[in-house]
């Protein structure tokens, strides 16, 4: 009688577990809505002036349902270069971001979903090369089939605050 019971169980849920599967095939199906190649500028904002910041992007769909990500981005004096993974993580039911970028910031954000947009928020705190502490932090906004990366750099000593928006478009 116990194995027509759990047969009967197994039966009923099936039907829930479509839901899950279709629910994360959708989730997977949004991330890739953002593969192709991307340009963007801004200024970085805070210093002396404002300085020009470019950027390029490349979002390539990657496997089990990720995107994999890989930037550039021209200052005046400088280049930085950021590289990552967006997914959608069936199990915990959410977005999940990871990157990583030549100058030494790494960073895992959980994706908040509202009204049809996606945001990360990736901080760290870190030294700069003279020992000081520095925070570090990046936006990255999937909203409406846009892409908006924001920068922000704090140095903790002088309270000197770096920021950049940059919008992207194909």
């Amino acid at each position: 009688m116990n194995k027509w019971l759990g047969i009967g169980v197994a039966l009923a849920l099936m039907p829930f577990a479509g839901v899950t599967l279709v629910q994360a095939q959708a989730e997977i199906a949004l991330l890739e809505a953002y593969v192709g190649n991307w340009q963007g500028e801004g200024a970085l904002v805070g210093g002396d002036e404002p300085e020009p910041f470019r950027c390029r992007l490349s979002v390539a769909k990657g496997n089990a349902g990720k995107v994999n990500y890989t930037g550039r981005c021209a200052l005046v004096n400088a280049t930085l270069s950021i590289s990552g993974t967006i997914a959608y993580n069936e199990s915990a039911k959410r977005y999940e971001a990871a990157m990583s970028s030549n100058a030494g910031f790494t960073g895992i954000a959980i994706g908040q979903q509202r009204q049809g947009q996606i945001s990360f928020d990736l901080k760290e705190q870190q030294k700069d090369r003279a020992g000081s502490d520095v925070r570090i932090g990046s936006r990255i906004l999937l909203a409406n089939g846009d892409i908006t990366v924001d920068f922000e750099v704090e140095f903790n000593n002088s309270g000197e605050v770096l920021t950049a928006s940059v919008p992207f478009s194909q």
